[in-house]
C-alpha cells in the first residue's frame, strides 16, 4: 500500500542473479514501488500467501542488504542539494547517506576505493566539484558511483534518464552498458524505451500495479504490445540494438 492506495496487486516475480532486466510501464503503474519493495523501503501486506526473498534471505539487516544492492533513484537525486562534493557523494555510499556526517568513520581504504570508482566512471575531475554546480548528467554519474562503491551484486536504476539532455542520456547508457558487461546485474525501471540497453535481454511490463507481461526483449517490444501497454498508437524502430518509440 502507498497511503490508502494499493500500489502492487498479486505480484509474482523471480529475478535471477546477474540478470539484466527492464521493467517498463506508464507513470503510476507501480514500477518504483516494486523497487522500493526490493530495497525494503516498502513491505508487502502481511498475508499468509505473501512473501519476498532477496538473495535467498527473507529477513535482512537493511544496511547489509543495501551493500548488496546499488540504488540510483530520483529520490536520491532530490537530496543532492547541499554543497557537498562529488567525492563525498560517492564516499557516502558506504553509509547509505547523501554526504558525509560527523558520526561517520571514514577509513583510508574507503577513500582509496572512492578514488578508484571515480576513475572507473571517468570522473576524477568531479571529485572536488560541489554537486549543486554540476549538470544533471554529472550528478547522476556521482549517484551511480555512490551505488557502486561497495561492489554490489546488482544495480537498481529507477528512471535514470529523467532530466538528462541527449548527450547526458548517451553517456549514461554507455556507462550502464559498461557495468552490465562487467558482470553486475542491471535492473532498470523506465517508461522510456530508449533507456533499454542492448545488454538487457528480459523485459517486464507493468500496468495498474500488476505484471502485464514478462518475456524476452524481442517478444515483448513489439508495436502491438507497446500500444496496449501505454494505451496510445505507437510506431517502433530498432537501430544498433536500441529500440525507439514515437
Amino acid at each position: 500500500m502507498r497511503g490508502p492506495n494499493t500500489a502492487l496487486k498479486d505480484i509474482s516475480l523471480t529475478i535471477g542473479p546477474g540478470e539484466h532486466i527492464a521493467i517498463l510501464g506508464p507513470n503510476g503503474c507501480g514500477k518504483s514501488t516494486l523497487i522500493k519493495t526490493i530495497t525494503r523501503e516498502c513491505y508487502p501486506l502481511m498475508r499468509p500467501d505473501s512473501s519476498i526473498s532477496i538473495l535467498g534471505e527473507s529477513a535482512w539487516d537493511i544496511f547489509d542488504l543495501r551493500r548488496m544492492l546499488g540504488i540510483v533513484s530520483n529520490d536520491l537525486m532530490a537530496q543532492c542539494t547541499r554543497e557537498i562534493t562529488g567525492f563525498d557523494v560517492v564516499l557516502s555510499g558506504y553509509f547509505a547517506s547523501i554526504g558525509i556526517w560527523p558520526n561517520h568513520h571514514v577509513t583510508e581504504a574507503m577513500r582509496a576505493k572512492t578514488g578508484e570508482v571515480l576513475t572507473m566512471l571517468e570522473a576524477p575531475h568531479l571529485a572536488n566539484k560541489p554537486v549543486d554546480e554540476m549538470s544533471s548528467g554529472e550528478a547522476r554519474r556521482m549517484l551511480i558511483g555512490r551505488a557502486l562503491v561497495h561492489d554490489p551484486r546488482a544495480l537498481l536504476l529507477d528512471e535514470p534518464s529523467t532530466s538528462l539532455d541527449l548527450f547526458a542520456q548517451h553517456e549514461l547508457r554507455e556507462l550502464v552498458r559498461k557495468l552490465a558487461r562487467s558482470g553486475i546485474g542491471i535492473l532498470l525501471v523506465t517508461h522510456h524505451l530508449s533507456d533499454i540497453i542492448p545488454e538487457i535481454d528480459r523485459v517486464i511490463f507493468m500496468r495498474g500495479g500488476r505484471i502485464a507481461g514478462d518475456g524476452t526483449k524481442e517478444s515483448m517490444l513489439t508495436a502491438p504490445n507497446l500500444q496496449e501497454l501505454f494505451g496510445v498508437p505507437v510506431e517502433l524502430a530498432r537501430r544498433d540494438g536500441y529500440y525507439h518509440l514515437w
